[in-house]
């Protein structure tokens, strides 16, 4: 699915809430993966995502939530925040539960997405950080980078400076040049610049990019995933962004890259309930099922996707199990992006980093 930043369309947002904890409520919800008999017997639920493989593991991580509830479940996507905004506007929603890319569920906040009630969601075993106001993560993955064995031998880069810095660590660098600016990116480019990311300004976006356009003219800018692994199997690159997913079937496939997990960036899908959905209690006991231990094994079972329960343990081969996120180490490395600025600076961000990809 690429690293969806989500941003398109909504740069006008002018405010965010990002929700910390909910230790309090939290405590309330029935347990994650709660499911009880005939429930729903007679109701049915309009499920929404971006379809393939990743919404088949989805309906197959619900497969239990369905029989045992008796609900209907049907499906509908890919996601258009133009299309739900239209339903909320006219009063006639038709999508009951809806996984959105990363930003949406901040910026609509209230408007498009309504605030959820943690009595009736157990959140306890998602990672610190990643529940919203308006939404609970779908699952997750990463951008992280990957080096070249051959290139760096027995001293290679540990993290986002050293990719940075072309001195030490020289060779040709390749980054995700697919869409949208890589807020992360950018903000690891401050880091590395001696800037502080704690309160961003515009002018930092300058600061970041600036730093990205000095890796140099040979820097490569892939626009597919395809590309990406492609770029690995044959070895042009010496670093290069990569989706996690993409960077497990690279060297499933024999490409001699190791990942830098320091500050690997932390990328997931939402998942949320519109404003005017006509039966929120329903809708919560999806979600509910869908956080369970249960459930999210077999979510990575199906599409590779990192579970966001902290318990669950899916059966995956080893090659896969390199590659998740969820495993205490991995949260504990991750880098999140700064959410709040690069909603409220898309328009100046997403200027300067098409000029960098038109190579100005």
């Amino acid at each position: 699915m690429g690293y969806k930043s989500a941003l398109a369309g909504i740069a006008g947002a002018t405010a965010i809430a990002l929700v910390s904890t909910f230790a309090a409520s939290a405590q309330e919800a029935p347990p994650a993966g709660t499911i009880v008999d005939g429930s729903l017997k007679g109701k049915t639920l309009t499920f929404v995502s971006y379809g393939g493989i990743y919404q088949d593991g989805q309906n197959a991580a619900l497969k239990d939530f369905v029989d045992k509830t008796g609900v209907t479940l049907l499906n509908d996507g890919p996601t258009e925040i133009a299309k739900l905004q239209a339903q909320v506007e006219s009063k006639n929603v038709t999508w009951d539960v809806v996984d959105t890319a990363d930003l949406p569920p901040y910026v609509h906040c209230g408007t498009l997405f309504q605030k959820l009630d943690l009595s009736k969601i157990d959140v306890s075993h998602i990672p610190a950080g990643q529940v919203g106001e308006c939404s609970v993560p779908a699952m997750n993955y990463g951008v992280v980078l990957m080096y070249k064995n051959d290139t760096y031998k027995d001293n290679p880069p540990k993290g986002w400076k050293d990719f940075f810095d072309t001195e030490k660590f020289p060779g040709i660098r390749a980054i995700d040049g697919s869409g949208d600016p890589i807020g992360g990116l950018i903000e690891q480019g401050v880091l590395a610049d001696g800037g502080s990311v704690e309160n961003m300004t515009p002018a930092d976006i300058d600061k970041g990019i600036a730093k990205i356009k000095a890796l140099g003219p040979d820097t490569i800018y892939w626009k597919t995933g395809a590309e990406s692994q492609q770029l690995a199997e044959s070895g042009e690159a010496d670093m290069i962004l990569m989706w996690t997913g993409r960077a497990m079937t690279a060297v499933k496939n024999g490409a001699q890259y190791t990942p830098v997990w320091q500050d690997w960036l932390v990328v997931m899908d939402q998942l949320t309930i519109p404003v005017g959905v006509k039966d929120t209690d329903a809708a919560y006991a999806l979600i509910n099922a869908y956080l369970g231990k249960n459930a999210q094994e077999v979510l990575t079972e199906k599409t590779s996707y990192s579970p966001i329960n902290n318990e669950a343990q899916p059966k995956v081969d080893p090659s896969v199990a390199a590659f998740l996120t969820n495993t205490p180490e991995r949260v504990k490395q991750g880098y999140q992006q700064n959410i709040k600025f690069w909603v409220q600076n898309f328009d100046a961000a997403s200027e300067k980093w098409t000029a960098l990809m038109a190579g100005n």
